[in-house]
């Protein structure tokens, strides 16, 4: 089995008891907003310089769970650079990658870049403006699990105070 110099395992099993990772990159972003602009460019970008990036390709519906497969995928990842965009925060699939990543970020060696890609970092802490419309749905929604709700709050707040990339409308 073949390793790069990073880690990364070039199949998908290790004997070895020390980490490695499967990816280099896990993307976390909002389709809508991204996919097809930003994220495209960024993903191209990673994957021209030999970094093994995790993007998942399939749109979830609206109230849909995320799938064990991403909640893998994040695990098994070096790092990860979230695109925070003005919709980021209506997604529940997002705001759950999040959480993991956040939740890895501080019990492990996840690494974490986060871009504020049309939206202020301050917002994004504060939860105002498109975040605050957002959070106002998931009250509703999750009035009878407000941790949940509590707990996408607290992710929001911490990735907003790592040293990231403001991208207004770039």
């Amino acid at each position: 089995m073949a390793h790069d110099p990073d880690g990364v395992e070039s199949s998908s099993s290790s004997s070895r008891s020390t980490k490695r990772w499967k990816y280099h990159v896990f993307l976390s972003f909002r389709g809508e907003d991204t996919r097809t602009s930003f994220t495209d460019h960024l993903y191209a970008s990673l994957k021209s310089k030999g970094l093994k990036t995790f993007r998942d390709e399939e749109e979830l519906e609206r109230g849909q769970s995320i799938k064990p497969s991403l909640l893998e995928a994040i695990e098994e990842s070096r790092s990860a650079i979230i695109v925070l965009s003005p919709s980021y925060s209506s997604s529940t699939w997002c705001l759950d990658e999040l959480q993991k990543i956040i939740h890895l970020k501080e019990e492990s060696s996840l690494q974490v870049f986060p871009i504020f890609y049309g939206v202020d970092p301050s917002d994004v802490k504060k939860q105002r403006g498109s975040f605050a419309e957002a959070f106002k749905k998931h009250e509703e929604r999750f009035s009878q699990d407000k941790m949940k709700v509590q707990g996408w709050r607290d992710a929001l707040e911490k990735v907003a105070t790592i040293s990231g990339w403001h991208s207004q409308n770039r």
